[in-house]
């Protein structure tokens, strides 16, 4: 599973952002949440999914306008589920809390951090499997630490997106053409070109299904309780 807790930025001199971004989040993503986004310490949001696409796409738009740290916790939830995020727990929360607290102290405001473990209130640090490793996993795949970091790329090269490079973005991933671009926005298709090439539209567009399948594998990892496919993404 894949929690993701955001903690809004400057939350004492900013306006209240949490329910308008629960409520957004709870509207596109419908369908492919396990329980409802919830809002849980005044200022935080939270959600919990089952795959990989839908764990990054919200991390992608929680971290684009940087107003919230976000922390991406895998691992698995105690069940049976409740029904609101907020009383969910197990080893997916317990990393997504870690994360979050090192997002604060990241560049991107973003970090990812992996459980092992029983999610059942009867295990202990004695008889639940687990462990930190921040190397390759066991079938050579990179670990929390190397997925974190090629996430952060990926953040990286969307903070230098300029507004006229979101524009073009946004609407090509909306299903136009370059052409329909062109014409919507007055310029050449040539111009769009140019934006898209300056803004690394294709180059995120082929990363996204490597860095899903990482997460899953990271995912499959947690749930079998394999140490060495499992961190905290380098934080004890």
């Amino acid at each position: 599973m894949f929690a993701i807790t955001a903690d809004q930025k400057s939350s004492r001199r900013d306006v209240d952002r949490a329910g308008t971004v629960r409520d957004e989040l709870a509207e596109r993503y419908d369908g492919r949440l396990v329980l409802p986004v919830d809002r849980t310490s005044g200022d935080e949001v939270q959600a919990l999914v089952a795959d990989a696409a839908t764990a990054l796409d919200i991390v992608l738009r929680l971290t684009r306008a940087g107003r919230w740290s976000v922390g991406l916790g895998v691992g698995e939830v105690r069940t049976p589920l409740p029904r609101a995020t907020r009383e969910a727990t197990g080893p997916a929360f317990i990393a997504a809390r870690d994360a979050v607290t090192a997002a604060k102290r990241s560049p991107t405001r973003f970090a990812l951090a992996v459980e092992a473990g029983d999610p059942s209130p009867r295990a202990t640090d004695d008889d639940a499997p687990g462990g930190t490793s921040t190397g390759p996993t066991a079938g050579g795949l990179p670990g929390p630490a190397e997925v974190e970091a090629l996430i952060t790329l990926l953040l990286l090269t969307r903070d230098r997106r300029t507004p006229q490079g979101w524009d073009v973005v946004d609407r090509m991933a909306g299903g136009g053409t370059q052409r329909d671009v062109a014409a919507a926005l007055g310029i050449t298709p040539q111009a769009v070109s140019t934006r898209l090439r300056t803004s690394a539209w294709r180059a995120e567009r082929d990363a996204l299904p490597g860095l899903e399948a990482l997460l899953a594998h990271l995912d499959a990892g947690a749930s079998a309780g394999d140490p060495k496919s499992t961190a905290n993404g380098g934080r004890a």
